[in-house]
């Protein structure tokens, strides 16, 4: 009686189960809760899809310098000998002796055989060795480097298939987009950094560069030494930019990138002229904000002795109101239509000088003739 009586209240537990858990519904929870697992490990964030499409076309690139040695003055001869230096305790200026400098840099590949990076990675260099993801290195040849928008071109002395990375649009980010900066600081292969765009069209002059023409793009994304030359990507794996500038010190924390639209054309440049023509005119510029007035003001801040703009009568002060068909509302706006314009090409200028508007007309030149002047 005792044994029927237990096994009726265990069929009465498993048929209460049943009605309160149906097996069905068991099972549907522990299929949901599989399926969700799995997709939540099967997820990549768009960081890791950005850096897998183009982590693989990023390069290390290994210089090498031959410094020669350094002529020493006559009252130095002492420093010479051996015995002298021994016998007073003198140290052998390293200076004067005959060394290799070796330094390192980023790039990427971004056609058969191409590397992009910048000049400054690439300066005066003997030997150029380029590493690629798969471990392989391979000598790499200067096509052309461009020292005012610090970009340079190598040709890598082998044979493909090369992974080459994706070209995006720069004129299509605005400031608050993702930034992800990908390089090979100090040697370490694919090093990511992940930060926003800061600001667009940043003029290097604010940052103290004069011997440049750069409009940069501003990022927050870490940008380390040996980075230099590295492709800054969009949240889908496009090069938007190549990193080229570090603020240090006070301030440090800002990363500055060279838009790849501008990069592109300055490399095929190279690529079919060997050097890149910067047409100038010969005049610094201002913007001015008129917060009363709300509007911007573009003024002439100096002229180049004998440039075309000091020939054409330009003077300090100036505003500039049109160039061509452009009207002006930034010193960008001044640049880019000189630059559309070329060189040994007359382009009209309208400016207000006081209260008069007077157009001129002006010849740009390349840069190199300025200096040269």
């Amino acid at each position: 009686m005792k044994s029927y009586t237990q096994k009726q209240l265990l069929i009465s537990s498993l048929i209460t189960m049943g009605i309160i858990c149906p097996t069905n519904v068991i099972s549907q929870q522990l299929t949901k809760a599989k399926i969700n697992e799995f997709n939540i490990s099967s997820n990549k964030s768009f960081i890791t899809k950005a850096v897998e499409r183009t982590g693989s076309s990023v390069v290390t690139i290994d210089t090498q310098r031959y410094v020669k040695k350094r002529k020493l003055p006559k009252n130095s001869q002492i420093f010479l000998d051996p015995y002298f230096e021994r016998f007073f305790g003198l140290d052998l200026p390293k200076d004067n002796q005959p060394r290799i400098e070796q330094s390192q840099g980023s790039g990427f590949i971004f056609a058969d055989g191409l590397v992009m990076t910048n000049a400054h990675v690439v300066n005066r260099s003997d030997k150029v060795i380029v590493g690629l993801t798969n471990g392989k290195k391979l000598k790499a040849k200067l096509i052309g480097q461009d020292f005012f928008t610090d970009l340079a071109v190598l040709k890598i002395e082998g044979k493909g298939p090369w992974t080459k990375a994706k070209l995006g649009d720069s004129s299509k980010i605005k400031v608050g987009d993702w930034a992800i900066a990908v390089g090979n600081p100090f040697g370490l292969e694919n090093t990511v950094t992940l930060g926003i765009i800061s600001n667009l069209n940043r003029n290097v002059t604010q940052l103290g560069i004069y011997d440049k023409k750069l409009e940069l793009i501003q990022t927050d994304a870490a940008i380390n030494p040996g980075n230099s030359g590295g492709p800054l990507l969009n949240s889908n794996g496009e090069v938007i930019g190549i990193n080229t500038l570090i603020r240090s010190g006070p301030g440090a924390g800002l990363s500055f990138a060279i838009p790849i639209n501008k990069a592109k054309e300055i490399a095929y440049q190279l690529i079919n002229h060997g050097k890149v023509i910067h047409p100038m005119i010969g005049i610094s510029l201002i913007n001015e904000s008129n917060s009363e007035r709300n509007n911007n003001a573009v003024k002439v801040g100096y002229v180049v002795p004998n440039s075309p703009a000091e020939k054409s009568g330009i003077k300090v002060n100036d505003i500039i109101i049109k160039v061509g068909n452009k009207d002006i509302e930034t010193a960008s706006d001044v640049i880019s239509a000189i630059s559309k314009n070329g060189i040994k090409k007359k382009i009209n200028i309208i400016l207000k000088r006081r209260n008069k508007f007077i157009s001129l007309q002006v010849i740009p030149t390349d840069i190199t003739n300025l200096q040269n002047k």
